[in-house]
């Protein structure tokens, strides 16, 4: 019986090992693929699949939880942590490798909307992290709201988005529009969830505890 309540915990950390394996999987992606549509798509096809892989593994460890009633405050903290290590991991790899190309955009303007947009998903993830801990702390719940989600889901669709394109759709013009407004919702979603965080009843009462 404690065997099966650990379940949770270990579809978390299977997702971090999997999180891993898929930000080296990116950062290794450039040796695997040429300039062209369907250049050597498969190890990125196989990064992409353990991207998915992760994610469900995401979605069930939440219901496995809830269903053996096992939720605590270290799967609050664990959970949304690995999650932050696969979204600003992926999105550092980006900004390294190049990627995602958009249009005809030279190399110094791909580089600083690449790490701009790095830099407000990391600053989002590190401020809501605080929040977090500072509530925690004081032990009030501070679980992913509606909001939260619905930014790591575009988060995830972006991540998801870049690495199909970069295996099939490096030059079309339908792939560059696509990429371009996912992230602009991406990175709206992201700010918004950002400030709803201290607009939280559960911050308020940390706050003022």
């Amino acid at each position: 019986m404690a065997m099966i309540k650990q379940i949770p915990n270990i579809l978390t950390f299977s997702r971090l090992v999997l999180t891993l394996v898929v930000l080296v999987m990116i950062l290794y992606a450039p040796r695997y693929y040429a300039n062209g549509e369907v250049p050597f798509p498969g190890f990125l096809d196989i990064a992409f699949i353990l991207f998915v892989i992760s994610g469900l593994t995401d979605i069930f460890d939440g219901m496995a939880a809830r269903r053996l009633k096992v939720t605590s405050k270290f799967g609050r903290m664990l959970d949304p942590l690995v999650d932050k290590i696969l979204v600003c991991g992926a999105f550092i790899c980006f900004a390294l490798i190049g990627e995602p190309k958009l249009f005809n955009l030279d190399k110094t303007s791909l580089t600083i909307i690449h790490w701009l947009v790095a830099a407000v998903l990391i600053a989002r993830e590190a401020y809501v992290t605080i929040l977090r801990h500072i509530a925690e702390a004081k032990g009030i719940n501070f679980a992913a709201t509606r909001s939260g989600k619905l930014k790591m889901f575009f988060q995830s669709f972006a991540i998801g988005t870049v690495i199909f394109k970069m295996a099939h759709v490096q030059t079309a013009a339908w792939g560059y529009w696509f990429t371009t407004v996912i992230f602009i919702i991406m990175i709206i979603t992201t700010i918004y969830s950002g400030l709803r965080a201290t607009q939280r009843e559960s911050w308020k009462q940390a706050r003022s505890s």
